[in-house]
């Protein structure tokens, strides 16, 4: 399991624990998941978080 996966099990497994459900429970196990992922990409290095919020810069 990479680093990412566990990321993301993490974030959802947090947001199952802080909410009881319902759409907002819903949408803040996705946000968490997400940056869950993220983390644990950008620590695998699978992922550039940098270069994501950067932009398009010039």
């Amino acid at each position: 399991m990479t680093t990412s996966t566990v990321g993301l099990i993490a974030g959802l497994l947090l947001t199952i624990a802080i909410t009881t459900g319902g759409f907002t429970g819903l949408l803040l196990a996705v946000v968490l998941g997400a940056v869950g992922y993220l983390v644990g990409g950008h620590v695998d290095g699978e992922i550039d978080v940098r270069s994501l919020l950067r932009g398009r810069r010039e």
